[in-house]
């Protein structure tokens, strides 16, 4: 209980943070899109470059996650699926201007685009699970048992 209240306290202020950004604006995110802005790329590339690193170090230092288990994060060279599943939501974001975290924010803010891309997202997270089923192979190997990947 005590982690869902954490979780949802920092989900909170991560909204608040898209919200301040106007990352949840249709059209702030088709300027950047469109290359009009850089702002979007500088915003994701602040988070690249603050969490990596500090990421990196937990990793090193053995640092135990609050779910129990060490923290592992996933290695893997870029194969198809991960091209593809890029494409697509690359396609996704384009057309509904919005990703799933930001279209939570639209809902909260009133934008209508939001109630109309949610339950997109709802429906890939379901086909993509159907998908998984179906697959010999389900994951990618990155995953390990005992160990929490990031």
């Amino acid at each position: 209980m005590k982690l869902n209240l954490i979780g949802l306290a920092f989900g909170v202020m991560f909204g608040g943070v898209l919200a301040a950004s106007n990352l949840h604006e249709y059209d702030t995110i088709h300027a950047m899109l469109r290359l009009d802005e850089i702002d979007v790329f500088l915003f994701m590339a602040s988070a690249i470059a603050v969490s990596a690193p500090l990421l990196w170090l937990l990793e090193r230092r053995g640092m135990n996650t609050p779910f129990g288990g060490q923290l592992k994060l996933s290695r893997s060279m870029p194969e198809a699926h991960h091209l593809k599943g890029g494409a697509l939501f690359g396609v996704g974001w384009a057309i509904a201007g919005t990703c799933p975290a930001p279209a939570l924010v639209m809902v909260s803010s009133g934008a209508v685009l939001g109630l109309v891309a949610l339950p997109g997202i709802f429906l890939g997270l379901h086909l993509r699970e159907r998908q998984a089923m179906h697959d010999l192979h389900v994951g990618d190997g990155e995953h390990r048992h005992n160990q929490i990947s990031v």
